[in-house]
């Protein structure tokens, strides 16, 4: 069916209608579709844009009021949370909400989850409730107040880190106590303003610090004082160093008198005495520049930080982990921060682990005894025979643990290990007559003993009681080309040791051509051995079979190197006669009247270059369940400067 066309009157009237309702329909559909995010989004579109700009500093998108229902400026709110946030400041929290928002009316509460990253990867938590008011443009506005960044801060506060030092642990002896305990400490200083004669006063401190017994080596240094004190405010403390108390109190009535001097008793982490197993324990100090540059972020000034030999090796485990705690300060108008007493957050502190250690304190204080007075650099090293625990670790005129790391020819304390190997292999016979040459040549290398002295033909016990070089290498082809490094390595030279410390466990020579194996007889040519590594030896002679040294016995070190073989006791039980008759009518008879038992040993001096003249000296012993290896670095004769050693070593011991 087909309708006429309407007049066109009509149908341009239609066409506006049709324009008005559609641009009606329009306006419609636009109110409801914004009248419907209102309603649906409720107050979250508000908290997400405040949470978005709370970490990016940015709050122009929120609209804020105070609880008063005052309009309060977004550039206000930015400043006042980074104000409130304090040392948190640079790293803003992560935040979510929580839950759906509870709404009353015009009043909405969006619970909000504030999640810190605190140093050390610590994580604060915690929820957090924002108030938000629906407006007559029905939009919504965050009421704002301190407490929406923490319930407990008010206006003017701000949130602040306090680090929390755990205690630091102990290192012990083999019974479980302390080695290392806080003791009594008096710092020195001077004040510049009161001091009118600087190169006076410097003058008589150094001379009143030579007066202390024993004396304090390295020698306490003054020559910085003066520019120190130019620099320093007048009013200043200027240290010039730390005495344990008992030294203090030798010196007091010389320098307390004098101008300027102050005085501060504090306690410091300490072993019994000033030289007691230095080198090995190392020392816990304040922190210094270099600690602070290799590890960013841990340490801040104060904090005690072990260096050097065990203290060092094992300072994370004995200064355990640091705790954290945020409080609540205020800041005063001079910018000084005060604390309020109200922590919000604390991370508890991890205590140390103490290290135990097989050391033993009247040993300990035996050997630094014995080497004190010794101008040269040295070491003495001592271990109990029954278990192979390391007993003391003293080392003379050196910061470093020689007792333990020293790469250095043995001489001829080696001939106990080469003597081991000849009766072994059934070279030798404590009777038998060996020829002890003045000189003896091999490929025109030519051999002499100390002093140049021959005994003829004598039997072989006396050779090595008198320790003839001669004879050893003489001796040297019957112990074939791997005799001496087996007889070695069987008293554990050379094996891999989990000690717990750095520790040098010799090098033995092998093979070679025939001036070298005459010389490795009697401890030259390429043999390297430690204090340490000879005392093992003498304790697993003494034993009858070598045990790896145990150090640190609490945490493991690591399974201890395998065990020797049980040696001949043919061969062993010769060897220890041959080392009494050292004692009793050899080299080391200076011993032969320690009390205590009777002592076995063999004296060494060994050649460390091409000049004769310069030599190392040594002894190893034992006496009882204690085997011990003297060291004296460029020390000449074994029986002139060794045996005092040992000698003064087992009296202490008595």
């Amino acid at each position: 069916m087909r309708f006429p066309t309407p007049p066109r009157q009509f149908r341009a009237r239609q066409h506006t209608w049709r324009g008005t309702a559609t641009a009606l329909v329009g306006v419609l559909l636009a109110a409801g579709a914004l009248a419907g995010c209102t309603a649906s989004d409720g107050p979250d579109r508000a908290v997400d844009a405040f949470l978005a700009g709370w970490r990016g500093g940015d709050l122009h998108k929120v609209g804020f009021r105070n609880p008063a229902g005052q309009r309060v400026p977004a550039e206000e709110v930015a400043e006042e949370i980074k104000q409130l946030s304090g040392e948190l400041a640079k790293t803003p929290p992560a935040l979510r909400r929580e839950g759906e928002a509870k709404i009353t009316e015009n009043l909405a509460t969006v619970t909000v989850r504030v999640d810190w990253t605190l140093p050390g990867d610590t994580h604060w938590t915690y929820p957090s409730e924002i108030q938000l008011n629906r407006g007559e443009d029905d939009e919504w506005q965050v009421i704002w107040e301190p407490k929406v960044v923490e319930s407990r801060l008010t206006r003017g506060d701000e949130l602040a880190l306090r680090r929390l030092t755990a205690t630091r642990a102990v290192v012990t002896d083999g019974a479980g106590a302390p080695l290392v305990a806080p003791r009594p400490v008096v710092v020195v200083g001077v004040q510049p303003g009161q001091v009118t004669d600087v190169p006076g006063l410097v003058r008589q401190l150094d001379a009143a610090f030579r007066t202390i017994r024993p004396p304090i080596t390295p020698a306490i240094d003054l020559t910085d004082l003066p520019g120190r004190m130019r620099e320093a405010k007048p009013d200043a403390f200027v240290e010039v160093v730390t005495l344990r108390r008992d030294a203090y109190l030798q010196v007091k009535p010389r320098i307390h008198p004098l101008e300027g001097t102050k005085f501060r008793d504090e306690e410091r982490e300490l072993a019994p005495t000033r030289d007691f197993a230095r080198a090995l324990l190392g020392s816990v100090d304040p922190v210094q520049a270099d600690d602070m540059t290799a590890n960013p972020g841990l340490f801040e000034e104060g904090d005690l930080v072990g260096h050097g030999g065990l203290q060092g090796r094992y300072d994370k485990q004995l200064r355990g982990g640091t705790g954290l705690s945020v409080i609540i300060a205020s800041k005063r108008p001079d910018g000084t921060v005060t604390p309020s007493g109200t922590e919000v957050f604390r991370r508890e502190p991890e205590p140390g682990v103490p290290l135990k250690t097989t050391l033993d304190v009247p040993t300990q204080n035996a050997a630094d005894d014995a080497l004190r007075g010794t101008r040269q650099r040295s070491a003495l090293v001592a271990v109990r025979i029954s278990d192979a625990a390391v007993l003391a670790a003293a080392n003379g005129g050196t910061a470093e643990n020689l007792a333990f790391t020293a790469q250095v020819p043995p001489g001829s304390t080696f001939k106990m290990v080469s003597t081991l190997g000849l009766l072994d292999a059934g070279a030798v016979t404590l009777d038998a007559p060996v020829a002890c040459e003045r000189t003896f040549t091999v490929d025109g290398r030519s051999f002499k003993n100390s002093d140049n002295f021959a005994l003829g033909t004598v039997p072989f016990r006396t050779d090595f009681a008198r320790s003839c070089n001669t004879a050893f290498a003489a001796l040297a082809p019957k112990l074939g080309p791997d005799g001496l490094a087996n007889a070695g390595r069987g008293l554990g030279l050379e094996a891999e040791w989990k000690l717990g410390m750095d520790v040098f466990s010799g090098r033995v020579s092998a093979g070679g051509p025939p001036a070298e194996r005459a010389a490795a007889a009697f401890g030259q040519g390429t043999t390297l051995v430690s204090p340490v590594a000879m005392a093992a030896a003498t304790a697993g002679v003494a034993r009858g079979q070598w045990q790896q040294p145990k150090l640190v016995l609490e945490p493991s070190p690591g399974e201890p190197a395998p065990a020797g073989p049980q040696l001949k006791a043919g061969s062993v039980e010769a060897l220890r006669t041959m080392m009494r008759e050292v004692v009793t009518k050899g080299t080391g008879t200076a011993l032969a009247d320690v009390p205590g038992g009777p002592v076995h040993g063999k004296t060494g001096t060994a050649e460390y270059d091409d000049n004769p003249a310069h030599t190392h000296a040594w002894f190893v012993g034992w006496q009882g369940d204690v085997a011990f290896a003297v060291f004296v670095e460029k020390g000449g004769s074994g029986t002139a400067t060794a045996v005092p050693i040992a000698e003064r070593f087992l009296r202490g011991l008595a």
